[in-house]
């Protein structure tokens, strides 16, 4: 697609998880630079909105409750939904809609629109791609981000120039104003993840916390409770928790402010390692090729185990990420604060 080509409204579906979607705001800088008078519309699922509330460059938010339409108990509210969702995307009359997704329910909603180009991966799963005029191959072993950008470039946009365009500034709650007042400095702590095979021992965050330099703050959401309060117990007061406590734009402003992010494979990992705050990320069985910390100055500890990367939600010993110890995190996270001081 050429850019002289006349765009004024654009759908991007992209509706989860929370490290693809920021890993899809490159794209959506890019489309506002190469079509900066059109209108950008975003399909994003419930608990996600907040990542994009509020930005500029997104003129629409389009909520949709997928975890709702799994449920056979809710069926009929979930025909209801989709067939909402059908008419009023069909209404706005989209020039063009980009599926990031890649999967049935996504190419669904992207045929839905009828625009007259409908854009997403060669290599798209479910029989996605069948719902596009346009195919792009996207490529397996690059990263997320280069992917995406891979669409920028097929529609004529510049995707040499990587730019994570968050919400402008958001003021953290007073809540967590009273909490960070003490601390001066502080490291991120991320100790959970999706999946259990992605989860570090909480005791060794709390270990790391405990010989840190500076003060840690625990984060996450409701149900990491658990783990946070495991992850304090275990830094003998180094570190507070805020988990289940912060939206996700009080979470980016928490992290602007970090010295040092230490987490598993996780979505605010991404956050802060779109911030440029350096990030220490465990990695056992996914791939910090395909979806680590995207930039420069962040560091992936991950076990020479040769079943890693093996890409299993469930595993018998998890010996990959036992193996990386709380001396190798650390070593590096020590590392880090030493450098800002200079």
């Amino acid at each position: 697609m050429r850019k002289r080509t006349v765009i004024k409204k654009i759908l991007i579906v992209k509706p989860s998880s929370l490290g693809d979607v920021v890993h899809s705001l490159p794209f959506l800088n890019a489309v506002h630079e190469c079509f900066p008078d059109a209108e950008v519309h975003w399909v994003i699922a419930k608990g996600l909105e907040g990542i994009l509330e509020g930005h500029p460059m997104v003129h629409r938010l389009i909520v949709i409750n997928k975890d709702m339409w799994k449920k056979i108990s809710r069926a009929g509210d979930t025909v209801r939904e989709i067939r909402q969702l059908y008419r009023d995307i069909r209404s706005e009359h989209y020039d063009l809609a980009v599926d990031l997704q890649g999967l049935l329910r996504s190419g669904l909603i992207t045929m839905a629109t009828r625009a007259p180009v409908r854009i997403g991966f060669a290599e798209a799963r479910e029989g996605s791609r069948l719902f596009y005029t346009r195919k792009v191959q996207g490529g397996r072993g690059i990263h997320a981000v280069e992917r995406y950008m891979r669409i920028a470039a097929e529609i004529g946009c510049p995707a040499d120039r990587i730019v994570f365009p968050f919400p402008p500034k958001t003021e953290a709650s007073e809540g967590m104003k009273r909490a960070l007042t003490d601390l001066g400095r502080y490291a991120v702590i991320v100790p959970g993840a999706r999946w259990k095979t992605k989860i570090w021992p909480a005791e060794n965050f709390g270990s790391v916390a405990a010989k840190l330099k500076i003060r840690s703050v625990v984060i996450g959401s409701s149900s990491d409770r658990r783990i946070a309060d495991t992850v304090v117990s275990s830094s003998h007061g180094r570190a507070i928790s805020l988990a289940g406590e912060t939206s996700l734009s009080e979470l980016i402003a928490l992290m602007r402010a970090a010295s040092v992010v230490i987490t598993n494979d996780s979505g605010p990992m991404h956050i802060g390692a779109a911030l440029n705050i350096p990030v220490i990320a465990v990695f056992g069985p996914t791939s910090s090729v395909l979806t680590g910390p995207y930039g420069k100055g962040h560091v992936v500890l991950q076990s020479d185990e040769p079943c890693s990367p093996c890409f299993k939600r469930e595993c018998s010993d998890m010996k990959c990420m036992i193996k990386i110890t709380p001396g190798n995190v650390l070593e590096q996270a020590e590392a880090v604060v030493k450098a800002a001081e200079r």
